[in-house]
Parts: C-alpha cells; structure tokens; sequence
C-alpha cells in the first residue's frame, strides 16, 4: 500500500498521508444524503477526520485566506478538527463540505460545499476554496459543475447564492461561467472590524 508525499511548493509544506485514509470512500456510505461523488479528474470525498491536516494547511495558506476574516485562520490542527466536526453534524443537516482528490496522484487540492441550505424555501448557499499551487487548471469547475448538479437533482433546491469579495476577480469570472448572474452587493462589518463588501450572485433552476 502506497503512502504518498503530499507536497505544497508555495509554502515549502511536505506531509505524508496515510494512503488508506485518502482513498475514495467505500460503497456502502452510499446510503448517507451527501455522497461521494467524482468528476473526470477529481474525487470529491465527504470531508472527515482524515483530511485534518490538509484543511489545516489550506486555512492557514495566506493566498488562500486573501479574501476570508482573520477568524477563518487555523492557529492549530484543532481548528481544523472543529471546523469539520461542524460539517460533519449528524444528518438531517443544512451543510456539506466535500474535499477535492486529485485522481492522478490521490493529493488533496481543495475543498467546495453547500450551507444554509433551507428544505422549505429551496435555498442554500455554495462555498469553495483551493490550494494555490492548482489554480487555473479547471479543477474548482469541474467540482462545482458536480455539486450544483446533485444540488439540484438531489437537494432539489431552486436558488443557489454565492457571496464573494468584490474585488476576488477571479472567483467573480468563475461563477460567472457557471452561470450566476448578480443580484446586489452587501457591505457587513465582520468580527475583526473589517468592512466587507460582497457581491451576491443567484443561480436560478
């Protein structure tokens, strides 16, 4: 059995997993609501205690973190196990979080999920993020292609809302893509007393 380098060049990071904690998920999770599902080139594994330390490494990645609140960064692996273990609630639940699998190489590249989901008005929210060493190689695309998708067949939710920094351009054009159209930007004021202004976009089934 295979125990994989995982290497992360921007941040000069190199971790082993262990190879049976990574690998696709067995069939018989299948009976959960929120499933394994895969892309072409990805896994897209129910996020669990096995992805700790990758969820750590991604939350503390200062490209990563350019457009979150100083309270989404990791000071330790504990807040990467509290951040799953919200996830990861006993189900009927409104949120799910998956982690992207590279299939070439079994190395975890990022992570993209629903929350906020309400059953009665058919409407959640999406979420995603991913390691900057993959960037603008389509992966987060293909991903969310996947997921809006079992959103809509499986959730059968009507509207999916995405908030995001208006000057996250890259994030903007990538939803864009997918097919969000804007609906109004929203200025809050977060923990840290900074002031943000999110550009909300719908899509619409």
């Amino acid at each position: 059995m295979k125990n994989p380098l995982i290497s992360y060049n921007n941040e000069s990071i190199m971790m082993f997993f262990n190879y049976q904690l990574y690998q696709f998920c067995p069939k018989s999770e299948v009976s959960m609501f929120f499933k394994n599902l895969e892309t072409n080139r990805l896994y897209l594994q129910n996020i669990s205690p096995a992805h700790r330390y990758f969820i750590y490494v991604l939350f503390t990645n200062d490209d990563v973190l350019r457009f979150h609140y100083s309270e989404d960064r990791y000071t330790d692996l504990n807040g990467a196990d509290v951040e799953i273990a919200e996830w990861n609630q006993p189900e009927p639940r409104n949120q799910h979080n998956w982690v992207l699998v590279r299939k070439a190489d079994d190395i975890a590249i990022g992570t993209c999920g629903f929350h906020n989901w309400d059953r009665d008005s058919a409407f959640c929210e999406i979420s995603y993020d991913m390691y900057p060493d993959f960037w603008g190689n389509g992966y987060m695309t293909e991903a969310l292609q996947t997921i809006i998708l079992f959103a809509r067949d499986e959730m059968k939710v009507h509207c999916i809302e995405a908030g995001i920094d208006q000057d996250n351009e890259k994030s903007i054009r990538l939803i864009e893509r997918l097919g969000f159209v804007y609906n109004k930007l929203v200025i809050d004021e977060k923990q840290d007393k900074k002031i943000c202004h999110d550009k909300i976009f719908h899509l619409r089934f």
